[in-house]
């Protein structure tokens, strides 16, 4: 079985794997790095890792258009109940789930969560899923470093998707150390040079973590793809 991961700018990716579509902070409108339009994107699940704007992004619409299950934290899927959305499902930290896609575990992220509304989007997450023919995918989403991540790469990671953009994230210096604490067999660097703010040269941090790790970097530009 292929996982497909497709980046789409910032910190939205596609994951197709098991004949299912997942999104992954499906941000769009207002993305000036989006490879294509919330109206073109399909889901049959959509995974929000905090509630900031630029990650819930266009969740709600494409949730109600393809009638996707929203998947987050419990604090954020109860506000997206609240939003009309039909189909969510909550979890916490450590908290694993069977879904149709593989067994899904959000894991700790260092970052914020308020909701684009002001509301409690309890504490932020990343992702860590199993595919039902045993791949282990790492999506961190927005975080700084943190140790437990040695934690996370025990897990024997075939990829993990790190932010290097810097000032609301790790930059490329903590992104590296986070490379050596996964040991990911292939790394793929997200939420780099949506705005100046967080301008990363992504082909220089690749050649580091090939030289100083046994990880492959893989560079993608939006629109583009990596098959497992």
């Amino acid at each position: 079985m292929t996982a497909t991961i497709t980046w789409y700018g910032h910190a939205t990716l596609g994951l197709e794997t098991g004949g299912y579509k997942i999104l992954i902070d499906p941000f769009f409108s207002g993305n000036p790095a989006a490879s294509i339009s919330a109206e073109a994107a399909q889901a049959d699940f959509i995974l929000v890792s905090h509630g900031h704007s630029d990650h819930v992004g266009d969740a709600i619409a494409i949730a109600k258009r393809t009638g996707a299950t929203v998947i987050s934290n419990y604090e954020i899927a109860g506000w997206f109940d609240k939003q009309g959305v039909e189909k969510t499902h909550g979890q916490q930290h450590g908290g694993g789930f069977k879904h149709p896609f593989g067994y899904l575990k959000l894991t700790l992220a260092f970052h914020g969560s308020a909701l684009p509304d002001g509301s409690n989007g309890g504490n932020p997450c990343g992702f860590l899923l199993t595919t039902d023919d045993g791949k282990k995918l790492y999506f961190a989403q927005d975080t700084g470093l943190f140790g437990d991540m040695k934690l996370i790469g025990e897990e024997g990671l075939d990829l993990a998707v790190l932010p290097i953009g810097d000032n609301f994230t790790m930059g490329p210096d903590d992104a590296l150390r986070a490379v050596k604490f996964l040991e990911a067999k292939t790394v793929i660097p997200i939420h780099y040079n949506t705005w100046g703010l967080i301008a990363q040269d992504a082909g220089a941090w690749a050649k580091r973590v090939e030289a100083e790790t046994k990880s492959k970097a893989v560079i993608l530009k939006p629109g583009g793809s990596i098959a497992l």
